[in-house]
């Protein structure tokens, strides 16, 4: 039996922790997202449009996942989810998926087929590697695709889409990563002590779409990503220190 020193609960998730990085980088972010039909779906949804994200969600029909992330004396988080992950369609009509075709940059965590080609329409389309399947049957052309080299869930080195990605990168934390076209890249320095890992892979995903999305090129984006990263790492949570537009 091992008693945690601190518990706490918060709305969490790739495209959570990316949405509110988003915000924090830009000032507005719209999330397409699944919720259950449950109250810890509804203090979601708050403490979300609290951290200045505008939710858009379709109803799930269902109570909402959960996840429990234990975090050890070094910051590392090992994460353990209960039940299937929620997905918004892209034909759920209640959803303003028109809204995509005037935005900068897409950042694709999960979705159906439909949500991919209406996150297409926007000027920049990124994704995680964790959605391979999906994409796959979409059949759409990426301008990055993301991945972590240490988990076997997002490794890139047997990617096969067509079309191809224009950029894949793939991170390795403290070690930097690498981008195919393009070669290594740096980690960014960590501005303080290490607090906790968990959202670093989200926080560097979320600065690469915005800094593809901005126009940046494409080694000034993942630095931006890279700074992301590093930043959450020294917060407690995802959300307790992220970088925002007051910090570029």
């Amino acid at each position: 039996i091992v008693t945690a020193i601190d518990v706490w609960e918060e709305p969490a998730g790739g495209g959570a922790v990316a949405a509110v990085q988003l915000a924090n980088l830009n000032g507005q972010v719209d999330f397409f997202t699944s919720l259950g039909d449950d109250e810890i779906a509804e203090r979601s949804r708050e403490q979300l449009t609290a951290m200045g994200v505008t939710v858009h969600a379709g109803a799930a029909g269902r109570p909402q996942r959960r996840a429990f992330t234990f975090v050890d004396e070094n910051g590392e988080r090992t994460i353990t989810v209960l039940g299937p992950k929620l997905r918004p369609s892209g034909e759920d009509a209640a959803l303003p998926w028109e809204q995509l075709a005037r935005c900068d940059a897409v950042y694709f965590t999960g979705g159906d087929v439909a949500a991919v080609r209406a996150a297409r329409r926007a000027r920049v389309f990124t994704a995680t590697s964790r959605e391979l399947d999906t994409l796959h049957r979409a059949g759409e052309e990426l301008d990055a695709l993301v991945g972590s080299a240490d988990d076997v869930g997002e490794r890139l080195d047997a990617v096969e889409l067509d079309p191809p990605p224009k950029f894949l990168v793939s991170t390795s934390g403290a070690l930097g990563g690498w981008v195919r076209p393009g070669g290594p890249f740096r980690a960014a320095p960590i501005p303080g002590p290490v607090e906790d890992a968990y959202g670093c892979g989200d926080c560097f995903a979320a600065g690469l779409a915005y800094g593809l999305g901005a126009g940046l090129p494409v080694d000034e984006a993942l630095a931006l990503g890279a700074r992301c990263g590093a930043t959450v790492l020294t917060g407690r949570g995802p959300y307790g220190r992220q970088l925002t537009a007051a910090d570029l």
